[in-house]
C-alpha cells in the first residue's frame, strides 16, 4: 500500500522538475509494479487451491545397449 500511495503522489501531485528524472513516470512505475505483484499473488493463490495444473512422474533405468543410466521425467497436463 505504501508504494501505491507514494506512486500516486509522484504521478498526480508532484509538479517539481528534476533534470533527467521524470517523477510522474516513476510514480506510474511504482503503482504498476505493486499492482502486478498483487495480481500475481491473487492468481497464485487461486492456482494453489485448484491444483498446480500438472503432474510429474520420474523413472530411471539402465539402457541395455549402452549400459548407461537413463533418468526420465514425464510431465502430464491436467
Amino acid at each position: 500500500m505504501f508504494l501505491i500511495v507514494v506512486g500516486a503522489i509522484l504521478a498526480f501531485a508532484v509538479r517539481d522538475r528534476i533534470d533527467a528524472i521524470d517523477l510522474t513516470m516513476i510514480g506510474w512505475i511504482m503503482m504498476g509494479g505493486v499492482l502486478a505483484v498483487l495480481i500475481s499473488l491473487v492468481n497464485g493463490n487461486r492456482t494453489g487451491r485448484m491444483g498446480s495444473g500438472y503432474a510429474s512422474r520420474s523413472t530411471s533405468h539402465v539402457d541395455p545397449n549402452t549400459g548407461t543410466r537413463v533418468d526420465e521425467t514425464r510431465i502430464d497436463g491436467i
